[in-house]
Formats: C-alpha cells, sequence, structure tokens
C-alpha cells in the first residue's frame, strides 16, 4: 500500500481496484457492506470502484433477490467474471517444462506437460519446447492464445525483483535463454520471471499445507536443495534475487553440498549396492538403470536394511540443512516440497528429533501435498497477482472456460 501522504489519486485508484478484485475473486458473490468489512473502503469509494471494474468487464452485478419481508433497497452483490481471461503457470524445469491454464479464480483448466531433449539444448529449442507446450495446455483448455492476460514462470535461478535472472554459475546460464521476450514476441504475452523455489512457496502458502503462515520457507529438495522464504507474508527476494540460494551448504559441516534429497539416495544408494550388502534394492531397477529415490523409499517401507540406513543418513542431512534455515530466519514452519514430498514425508520425524539437537528454535516440519505442481500452482498464483495490480490496464477478452477442475 502506497504512503497516503505521497499517493496520487492515479495510484490509489489502482491500489483500490486490485484490493476490491482480489476481495471477490476470493468469494462467490459479495454485497457492498461486505466489501467494505473486507477491503476498510467507503461505501462511495466502493460502489465506485465496483462500477468501474464492471465497466471493464472484470466483474458482473447479480440480479437483486426479492424478498417481501425485507425493508429498503435490496443489496447490491457482485462476482467475479471468470470470462475476463485466463493467466498461465510456467514451470521450466532442466529436463521438463510444465504449463498449468488457469481460470482467473485460479482453478486450473488446462495442463501440459513434455520433456526437452536434453539437458543442454540450444536456447532456441528451449523456448520453442515452451512456446508448443504452452499452446498445447491452451488446446486442453480451449482457450485461445490471445486471451492470456498474464503468464509467469519459474526458473531453477536466482531471479531479483527487476525480473532478471543472475547468471553468476554455469547451470544458472540454462534458464537465460531470453523467454521473456520470445513469449512476448511470439503471442504478445505479459510474461514475468521468478524463482521457482519462490513460486513454491507462493502455492504452499495459497493451497498447500501452510495456508495462513506467515513466517515460511518452503524447500525444494529433489535433485538441489533451493527455498523460498517468506516473512511476515512478503517473499524475500535480496539484492539480486540472491536470497534462498544454498550454495552455502557447500560450507556446512555434516552437509557439503546443496545435492538434494533425490540425489543423495540415488548416489549412497549406488554406493551401497558397489560393496556386498545384501539388498531388494539390487532387483529394484531394470537392467542398465540405476535405482532411483522412489526404490530406495518403497524398501524401506518394506523393511530393507541398507535403504533403511540411507532414510536415516537423509532423515539427519535434512535435519542439518532445516536447522541452517532456522537459525538464518526462524520460520514458524519448513515445507518439504518438489518431486520428492509425498516420500519424503517418511523422514519428517526423524528429521525433526534431530532438529531439536541441531538448532534452539526449530520449526514445524510438513510435507507438502502438492507434489511436483507445487511451482505452476505458485505461477498461477503470482500471473494472478499481477492481473489484480493491473487490472486497469489490462485489455479483457471474452473467454469461455471449462467448468470443471482438470487438475
Amino acid at each position: 500500500m502506497p504512503d497516503i501522504a505521497t499517493a496520487t489519486p492515479q495510484m490509489m485508484r489502482r491500489v483500490n481496484a486490485a484490493t476490491v478484485l482480489g476481495a471477490i475473486r476470493s468469494s462467490n458473490a459479495v454485497t457492498v457492506s461486505e466489501l467494505m468489512d473486507v477491503t476498510g473502503l467507503t461505501r462511495a469509494t466502493t460502489i465506485s470502484v465496483c462500477e468501474d471494474l464492471m465497466a471493464r468487464g472484470w466483474i458482473r452485478e447479480l440480479e437483486k433477490a426479492s424478498d417481501s419481508y425485507q425493508k429498503g433497497r435490496p443489496a447490491r452483490r457482485f462476482e467475479l467474471d471468470e470470462s475476463a481471461g485466463c493467466v498461465l503457470g510456467i514451470d521450466v524445469g532442466v529436463l521438463k517444462t510444465t504449463v498449468v491454464v488457469a481460470d482467473l479464480r485460479g482453478r486450473t483448466v488446462g495442463r501440459a506437460s513434455e520433456p526437452f531433449r536434453g539437458r543442454e539444448i540450444e536456447a532456441e529449442e528451449r523456448i520453442r519446447v515452451i512456446s508448443e507446450t504452452a499452446l498445447l495446455a491452451l488446446d486442453a483448455a480451449g482457450v485461445a492464445a490471445d486471451k492470456v492476460l498474464a503468464v509467469t514462470v519459474g526458473l531453477a535461478a536466482p531471479v531479483g525483483r527487476d525480473g532478471n535472472i543472475l547468471v553468476s554459475q554455469p547451470f544458472w546460464s540454462l534458464f537465460d535463454v531470453g523467454l521473456k521476450k520470445a513469449l512476448h514476441d511470439l503471442h504478445g504475452w505479459a510474461v514475468v520471471l521468478e524463482n521457482d523455489a519462490n513460486l513454491a512457496a507462493l502455492g504452499e502458502r495459497w493451497r498447500g499445507s501452510a495456508v495462513g503462515v506467515d513466517d515460511l520457507v518452503v524447500l525444494l529438495s529433489g535433485e538441489r536443495f533451493g527455498s523460498g522464504v517468506m516473512e511476515s507474508g512478503r517473499l524475500l527476494h535480496g539484492t539480486a534475487g540472491g536470497a534462498g540460494e544454498m550454495a552455502y551448504l557447500n560450507m556446512v559441516e555434516g552437509v557439503g553440498s546443496p545435492d538434494g534429497l533425490a540425489a543423495l539416495a540415488r548416489l549412497w544408494a549406488a554406493e551401497a549396492l558397489a560393496g556386498t550388502s545384501k539388498s531388494t534394492l539390487r532387483t529394484a531397477a531394470a537392467p542398465g538403470h540405476e535405482v532411483t529415490a522412489q526404490h530406495v523409499f518403497a524398501a524401506a517401507a518394506q523393511g530393507d536394511k541398507v535403504a533403511m540406513a540411507i532414510l536415516d543418513r537423509l532423515s539427519d542431512r535434512l535435519a542439518r540443512v532445516v536447522s541452517t534455515v532456522a537459525i538464518l530466519l526462524n520460520p514458524e514452519l519448513v515445507v518439504i516440497g518438489g518431486a520428492v514430498a509425498d516420500s519424503a514425508s517418511a523422514l519428517l520425524e526423524t528429521a525433526a528429533r534431530k532438529l531439536a539437537n541441531y538448532t534452539a528454535t526449530p520449526p514445524r516440519l510438513a510435507a507438502s501435498p502438492l507434489g511436483d505442481a507445487i511451482v505452476g500452482i505458485g505461477a498461477v498464483r503470482h500471473a494472478l497477482d499481477h492481473v489484480e495490480k493491473n487490472s486497469l490496464d489490462l485489455e479483457l477478452r471474452r473467454v469461455q472456460l471449462p467448468a470443471k477442475d482438470t487438475r
């Protein structure tokens, strides 16, 4: 919220429009009085904003309820016009990209996922796959490409508040492919870039296990540890987008690298099987394929001693990583997210016990229920925020969206 003393009428008009639109989006139908309670605006301002949003196509007024016993004028009620447009949430990983199409309530109406041919591919090919996947998702939703109001792209690299990628390590350069300009040139979309772990934090607080939690860290913990940090309900970016980056784990005793749980499970399983240990893991994978983290967790659940020993090591590694976060940031909750979240729930009880030995301020631990959709869900939330903030500037186009959630 801008400083009232310095805010211009134009700024206040934008803020009020975003506030009212957000309140209406979160409700099925609301009266002027209910909007006043939620937003703190006066009746005259609330009515003026609603009429402006109606004229622009964002909301519609419902018919007044007929009640012969009600005295006075019936209350005016408004609801979001879901035909006003849609948003895209794009998760760009190293090996694949996933695109989610959502209506203006954040309801998923289409989704598509496609692999990249390899890790080291040219920028043009990476852009082409992402663009084609987005069109596939729109086709699944029955929505034309020119109906998209905003796009948020999640990348496994630091992204500053200005939307620029910090490229200081070779790995991050995989994502510095000019995607924002390319998607705008190809489709005319307004594109915003954001770090994938930051989006995971937004998604978790919106629809995961952290609803209502203001001091939160979400750890993406598959191939590499990365964290999205929320303090007092706001994302932390740092000067160049590096807040939450975990390369410092190279220097932490007992940790030694930012390798994630899935990568460590594969590595430690391969080391164990290189010896003479007896384990069902030896036949878990098909010939010529390596043992995966899922194999390790499944074998441990069946009582395999080698797999159980690996899980104990993983829980200790997780506890040490979380303890560094707890000491630095003191969050209320740390959520383990990403593709290994379902399996990682088996580590939480042991990790919580170990955590108490490493820090005087242990946070609660939880596994995300959002699975590998966590970044895409957060990207949708981010895109919706962008739409609400810029509601007075966006050109609306009518679009019919399916009534059923296909996620």
